[in-house]
């Protein structure tokens, strides 16, 4: 668990963050006046998007390392996320879905290798078991407390609250330590 701990804790922070805003998206499309179909168009760009970058950071984790790209992700979130807000149309939210998920493409592939090189073959199961047991359970949270705060605040705080959490989450991955 040593090699993994500021792993874990800086994407359980990440998962904190995004998993504030990501179950309520649904609600901010509709008070942008989008329909449904709107909301998978949105959805669609941030897959594919996502899809068409995961090779090209892939390769570029082997070359600079996969740190680099956690700390985009985290803090390149973080300000997207300060942008919704200030959303007035669907053409606006299709155009940071797909950086978005530029983005996502960044955490997920250099999440993965990541965790892969700081496991262990023989050990390797049950300390990616703990690695997403503490993930899960901030996601958890973090969704319980995006209701909360809708219900105390507006839609729009859980944006700014996670871009700060978000933030703080770059500030943990600055210790993680790669081979």
């Amino acid at each position: 668990m040593n090699k993994l701990k500021w792993l874990t804790i800086s994407q359980s922070i990440v998962l904190f963050g995004t998993g504030i805003v990501f179950p309520f998206y649904v609600i901010f499309i509709k008070e942008i006046g989008a329909n449904f179909t709107e909301f998978g168009i949105a959805y669609a760009l941030f897959a594919l998007s996502s899809a068409l970058v995961h090779k090209i950071i892939g390769s570029y984790s082997d070359k600079f390392g996969r740190k680099i790209f956690l700390l985009l992700n985290a803090w390149g979130v973080a300000i997207l996320f300060l942008l919704f807000p200030i959303v007035t149309n669907i053409m606006q939210v299709y155009f940071l879905q797909v950086i978005l998920g530029v983005f996502g493409a960044m955490q997920k592939t250099s999440e993965k290798s990541i965790v892969a090189d700081f496991t262990d073959g023989g050990m390797r199961g049950k300390q990616i078991g703990n690695y997403h047991g503490w993930i899960a359970i901030f996601s958890a949270l973090a969704v319980i407390a995006g209701g909360y705060l809708i219900d105390l605040f507006t839609l729009e705080i859980i944006f700014y609250i996670g871009s700060i959490v978000l933030f703080l989450s770059g500030l943990a991955i600055l210790k993680i330590k790669e081979k």
